[in-house]
This record gives C-alpha cells, structure tokens and sequence, in this order.
C-alpha cells in the first residue's frame, strides 16, 4: 500500500515537472514573440527615418525664370520668323529654277533645315514671352492666335514650300520624294515643337499670383508646379522651389492635376490653369472659395 501511494506521488511529481516546463516553454515563446516585435516596432521609425533621410538628400535648385521683358523675346522671335521664311523663299527659287545650283537636292534640304531650326528658337522665344506677359482671354479667339503662334507660323514657313515640291514636275522623282518627306517631317517637328499644350491667361495668372502664396516646386523637366513636395511626381526628384510667378515664367504654367486633388485646398480651381481641369472639378466638386494655400 505505502509503495502504491509512493508511485501516484512520484507520479504526480512528473506531472507537476512536465507542467512547469512546459509554462516556461510557453513564457519563452512569448518572450521571444515580445521581443521580435519590438524589434520591428523599432525598426519602423528607422525605415521612416531613413526616408525622410532620402528626401532631405533631394537638391532645392533656385530658380531662374527668364529674365528681359516679354517684348524683347516676342521682337527676336518675329525676326527669327522673318529668317525663316526667307529660307523657305530661297528654297522655292531653288525649286522653280530662279538661280542655278549643282546639287538643288541638296541645297533644298539644307534651307529647309534651316528653315526648322529658326522656326523652333523662333517659337520658344514667343512662348517664353507669352510666360512672362500671357495674353487676356477675354477674347477667347485672340488668346488661342497668340499661344499658338508658333504652330501657325511652322505651317506658313513649310506648308508653301510642301505644295510647290508636290506639284513640281522638272524635279526628278527621287529627288521629289526626298525633298517632299523631309519638308513633311520638318513640318511635324516644328508644329509639335512650337505647340504651347498649357497656355496660360493674364487672368489665371493673376488668380495664381494672388491665391498660392506660398512655395511651388518644379522639376527640371517638368511642364507643371507641384503645391507640395510629397507629391509623387516629383518625390524622388530634385527639384526648383520659389513663387508661382518665378514657375510660370520658367514655362510651368499648369498645377499637376494630383496636387490640385490633394494639396488644393482652399482654392479656386475653376479659376486657375490646372493640368485635366474638367476631371479634377468634377472629382473634388464644387470648387472652394478663393483662399490662401494650406
């Protein structure tokens, strides 16, 4: 009897050890479980820390919009028209036999090289004047004339040109063909070249001039300003920081369509010249009073 009471209390010892150890099995996994996550948590402000890190290491650039007036740019450009056409003048002498040449292929495809070359600088002139001093739109037909005069003008210095070469019948056909193709090219260049795809008014200036008080960021080939840093288009860029008129001056002329959904706050989008302006209204709605940006 005594030895059969030994065995329950040697049993129940086992027991009571197996149970104890397997507490501090237990007590160690979630110590262990404890630990792993504050060594996440921990590391989490390092991530973010390292990424702010990241951004502080992107370059601020100062600005340097343009200097000189508006006319001077827009009177260089009228003379670089004026050049321009004078090689389409002189390539179309060429063609109707005016003066004679050894090579006429030749000599037609370098004026109308240079026809394009002066019709590009020509063009960014204009447009460059046309971001220092923007046309009103209060006449909506005389604002488009002026923002795209650089289109019209490559049409009027390489389309004469392009008809005469179609319709001449001494040149010889080779020659015809590669005249006629590299006019065509040189006109698409020009015209895409020459386009100004975000005009911008004299009034949606002034509305951004008096609404966005504060610092705009663009990147250096970038076509728009950013109201923030944290914008993902320019996030991992380095980028130009200063006014709204030193941007629209560096031809930055559009708010990015993502910054106007997020960081335009207080804004009279309706009123200013924003990137996809129709999907950007009717995703934010009814646009807010004119305020200060936040």
């Amino acid at each position: 009897m005594a030895e059969l009471v030994k065995r329950d209390k040697t049993k129940e010892a086992e027991s009571a050890v197996k149970k104890t150890v397997q507490t501090a099995k237990k007590t160690e996994a979630k110590a262990e479980g404890a630990v792993k996550k504050a060594a996440e948590t921990a590391k989490k402000p390092a991530a973010k820390a390292e990424q702010a890190i990241k951004q502080d290491n992107r370059k601020v650039k100062d600005p340097h919009p343009p200097k000189g007036s508006s006319v001077l740019y827009r009177v260089i450009a009228i003379v670089l028209w004026v050049l321009a056409i004078a090689c389409e003048v002189l390539a179309v002498m060429i063609l109707l036999d005016y003066f004679y040449v050894t090579n006429k292929l030749l000599w037609l495809i370098i004026f109308i090289v240079g026809d394009l070359i002066l019709a590009i600088v020509a063009a960014q002139m204009w447009k460059r004047a046309n971001h220092i001093n923007p046309p009103s739109e209060k006449n909506k037909f005389l604002f488009y004339l002026i923002s795209e005069l650089g289109v019209i003008m490559a049409c009027v210095c390489f389309i004469p040109l392009i008809i005469l070469l179609l319709k001449d019948k001494k040149l010889d056909k080779k020659s015809k063909t590669i005249a006629s193709i590299v006019a065509v090219v040189a006109l698409l260049i020009a015209g895409v070249a020459s386009a100004d795809f975000h005009p911008i008014s004299d009034e949606q200036m002034k509305e951004a001039e008096e609404q966005i008080t504060g610092d705009v960021y663009w990147t250096q080939f970038g076509h728009k300003y950013h109201l923030s840093t944290d914008c993902y288009h320019i996030k991992n860029s380095d980028y130009y920081k200063g006014t709204v008129t030193e941007a629209i001056n560096s031809g930055r002329t559009a708010i990015c369509s993502y910054c106007a959904r997020h960081y335009g706050e207080g804004l009279d989008l309706e009123a200013l010249n924003v990137e996809d302006k129709d999907a950007v209204l009717e995703e934010v709605g009814t646009a807010a009073p004119t305020g200060e940006m936040r």
